[in-house]
């Protein structure tokens, strides 16, 4: 593709990576597409969709998800359903709409479909967007790191990204196989799009390590059948947890879900679950795990359970990725990252796309990735390494101020405030 020019000045075409074939991937590949970029997307899964494909497997060797990363990359249950309305959920030209026939079609044209249809939309849009061709599937990156400058230049490091066969990443043995069956790619900026609810997040409880029961976290859990007659407790009763408790009590004896804080779980929706569900019950947190089965909560009361799922969220995490310690997680915080985007001291070579969250998805992808594209061909630019550090340090500061603990640094709400935080993406002309 042709590049177009800028007061006379030829925009620069990219070699781009794309680490990643989710919703955040492609609505960034397709971002690079239009500015004229050469775009690989490497994706580890046989087709589109990120967390959205859904896969019935799980590690069963692993069912915490303890070892990063996990060797089941999908987090989601079949019983899974949008929580906001699909006319929210469209890209900025190809809105998630029923199409005519759906229903007959095997398609939900519900307003608030289950998981599949919106794989669908995305493997839709993958098609209509034309980005088939530049998605290698089964494709498992292994390292991505700064290609090496001999010649001691300040021009924007290249980058070497290690890739493999799925299967063969799945049934290696030792580092040293898996090294000799890399691919090894240079490019010139890499753009990571892989997900953030992939490693489970565990609390720290007492008793935990010597529990012998079942516990899980909710990102192995699949189908309510396995827990049918059993007593279970549910830690967090955020969107996942209060769902698949309404999941299970249908098969359970007992549901209990354990919270910080009652009263704030104890909303109006709250209060009317558990009036219609003789078998949901609402704890605050666990205090402690007893080796008889027993689950003490905060309040003295106990419980004697079968299972503990641990509905307690994800980290942020990239063991691929080597930036030499310029980009790191701390407490679920990943940086520093400039309005969630660029690390100030490799931009704009390597940028991350779906970072935030509580935002309008996918729209708000498509501006990071339309910022990314148009910094990368020279149409946009970004301010210096020295004042975007200075803005994320004002960020921090503003977000500790506010009382807001570090771990949700990434979340951008209310909407107002999402709203914003694209708004000024755009503005970086």
């Amino acid at each position: 593709m042709g590049m177009a020019s800028i007061a006379g000045n030829p925009l620069a075409s990219r070699k781009v990576c794309v680490v990643g074939a989710g919703m955040a991937g492609l609505a960034a590949a397709r971002e690079l597409l239009r500015e004229g970029h050469a775009v690989t997307v490497l994706e580890q899964g046989r087709d589109v969709g990120g967390q959205w494909r859904y896969d019935p497997r799980t590690d069963d060797a692993d069912p915490l998800g303890a070892a990063e990363p996990v060797r089941v990359h999908s987090s989601m249950y079949a019983s899974l359903r949008l929580l906001g309305p699909r006319e929210t959920m469209g890209f900025s030209d190809f809105e998630f709409v029923p199409r005519k026939g759906a229903a007959s079609s095997g398609r939900d044209p519900r307003r608030f479909p289950g998981h599949r249809e919106v794989y669908l939309f995305l493997r839709d849009f993958c098609r209509a967007a034309g980005l088939v061709d530049a998605i290698r599937f089964d494709n498992r990156v292994v390292r991505v790191a700064m290609a090496p400058r001999g010649d001691g230049s300040g021009d924007a490091p290249k980058w070497v990204v290690r890739s493999m066969d799925v299967g063969l990443w799945e049934r290696r043995t030792d580092d040293q196989m898996a090294e000799a069956e890399c691919v090894e790619e240079v490019f010139d900026a890499v753009v990571v799009a892989t997900g953030h609810y992939s490693q489970p997040r565990l609390p720290s409880i007492e008793g935990m390590e010597g529990w012998r029961r079942r516990q899980l976290h909710s990102h192995s859990y699949r189908v309510p059948d396995p827990f049918r007659d059993e007593v279970v407790v549910m830690v967090g009763c955020g969107d996942s947890g209060t769902d698949i408790a309404l999941d299970l009590r249908a098969v359970a004896r007992e549901v209990h879900l354990s919270a910080k804080s009652v009263e704030k779980a104890m909303t109006p929706a709250m209060s009317k679950i558990l009036a219609r569900h003789a078998n949901l019950f609402l704890h605050p947190q666990i205090e402690r795990l007893c080796e008889d089965g027993r689950v003490v909560f905060a309040d003295g009361s106990c419980v004697v359970a079968d299972t503990v799922m641990y509905c307690t969220g994800y980290c942020y995490s990239f063991p691929f990725l080597d930036t030499e310690g310029r980009v790191t997680v701390d407490d679920n915080r990943v940086g520093p990252l400039f309005e969630h985007t660029f690390p100030p001291s490799l931009a704009p070579s390597l940028s991350f796309v779906g970072i935030p969250r509580k935002v309008m998805v996918p729209w708000f992808f498509e501006a990071q990735g339309r910022w990314i594209a148009g910094v990368l061909s020279g149409r946009r630019a970004l301010p210096t390494e020295e004042e975007m550090m200075r803005s994320v340090e004002e960020h921090y500061r503003a977000r500790e101020l506010a009382g807001v603990p570090k771990e949700y640094t990434h979340e951008v709400e209310p909407l107002v405030s999402a709203s914003l935080a694209v708004q000024s993406i755009l503005d970086f002309d």
